[in-house]
């Protein structure tokens, strides 16, 4: 009779039987090719959270991202026979430039699936390292699933974005070095996209300080491990729209939903004018530029279900189209009341203009923008419409000169 193959592990048993010692033979794999990325004190998301807030800015990787870290440990430990195969992969990005880079590293041949909506910095980035860029869908699974493809048509070695065990023990490194910058950290956030990230600092951390906590934190919309966690099975979500497009994710991994299910403390979800909100705060107290799932961590500060503890929030990537900043950046200060846009009725009488560019000087509201437009009034060939944009301070500035314009008897309606 032939021997029968023995079975596979299961993730459950993969899961048990991971030590620690697999985190720090990663972290000797990566000795050398990843930077040690330093710990940030936050005076202002200190203050904002009522924590102690060090930021671990993995923005300032190679590549741009902590995906390096998991792409390089799994490529590196790959056989002879398995390099010369070439290796596939899909993402939205940062693990297509962490695949990339790795692979042009070690000699090996790399294709990677890339949706169609990919912004076009991180496609040229990633073409930029050597690699084959496929663009295909509408999203990430997309991707994915075109991805398997090739792979079989090909045989091309796989190397997952979150769900496998040596890319997640390459990314709980990034634990490794926050724990070792310092030793009585209290909490660590870490973005959620798939779950490799999270599974593996969260792995990492409770492996070396079980006291620590570790919080995820994905976009409301798109919260496939809570949903997953809170259902005690994989759920694939209708949709994943949000601006951290690296967290665009309807289906958790499976090895990750156990690692998660087993070290995480817990998630938290943020709105996406939270996220933009992050984006901006960063920008503007610290110069650093990161991308929507970057700053998840960021955003889910204030949310934190305590106060006066070391926390460590990791700013996972970096790699934003300029464009895209500035999209963000402009609804962000829209969000926070920065910005405000109104409309205002007038008599087409010399005068009126002057009059609400007084008002305005005497709110200290800097105008940005006017329209003197008569073409959308209907009711009257004797009123024009005035559309004003200005800059503002936060919303009470902008209550003060709707006030102030009302008491002038100016009826005010806010466009944004």
């Amino acid at each position: 009779m032939p021997k029968k193959e023995p079975a596979a592990p299961s993730n459950q048993e993969i899961v048990a039987a991971t030590t620690i010692s697999g985190v720090y033979q990663a972290a000797r794999q990566l000795e050398g090719v990843v930077k040690k990325t330093p710990l940030i004190p936050s005076d202002f998301f200190s203050e904002q959270s009522g924590n102690q807030v060090f930021l671990k800015p993995e923005n300032l990787q190679h590549t741009g991202a902590f995906k390096l870290r998991g792409a390089y440990n799994k490529i590196s430990q790959l056989t002879e026979e398995e390099r010369a195969k070439g290796v596939i992969t899909a993402s939205a990005g940062n693990h297509a430039q962490g695949v990339a880079y790795a692979a042009q590293k070690l000699g090996v041949k790399a294709v990677i699936c890339m949706p169609a909506t990919t912004p076009i910095l991180k496609v040229e980035g990633t073409k930029a390292l050597g690699a084959e860029v496929v663009l295909h869908g509408d999203g990430f699974d997309d991707a994915f699933a075109y991805s398997l493809k090739l792979q079989k048509k090909y045989g091309y070695v796989y190397i997952h974005p979150f769900n496998d065990l040596q890319v997640l023990l390459g990314q709980g490194t990034t634990a490794l070095e926050i724990i070792d910058a310092c030793k009585d950290i209290d909490a660590i956030l870490v973005p959620i996209g798939g779950g490799g990230f999270a599974s593996g600092v969260a792995l990492a951390t409770k492996l070396v300080n079980p006291d620590i906590q570790v919080i995820g934190v994905e976009p409301e919309n798109a919260a496939c491990m809570k949903a997953a966690l809170d259902n005690d099975k994989i759920i694939t979500l209708d949709s994943a729209d949000t601006v951290a497009d690296g967290c665009a994710v309807k289906t958790a991994g499976t090895l990750t939903f156990e690692f998660c299910k087993k070290y995480l403390d817990d998630i938290i979800t943020v709105s996406e004018m939270e996220i933009m909100g992050a984006l901006l705060a960063l920008i503007e107290k610290h110069k650093l530029i990161a991308e929507g799932a970057g700053v998840l961590s960021l955003a889910a500060l204030t949310k934190l279900p305590f106060k006066g503890k070391k926390v460590a929030a990791i700013v996972s990537g970096g790699n934003i189209d300029i464009s895209m900043i500035s999209a963000l950046i402009e609804k962000a200060l829209i969000a926070r009341s920065r910005v405000f846009c109104f409309a205002v009725p007038l008599p087409d009488k010399p005068g009126q203009l002057l009059n609400v560019s007084r008002i305005l000087a005497e709110e200290n509201a800097n105008v940005i923008e006017l329209n003197h437009n008569q073409a959308k009034v209907t009711d009257s060939f004797k009123k024009v419409v005035l559309e004003v944009t200005v800059e503002t301070h936060n919303e009470d500035h902008v209550n003060r000169i709707i006030g102030a314009l009302n008491k002038n008897g100016y009826e005010v309606d806010r466009l944004y």
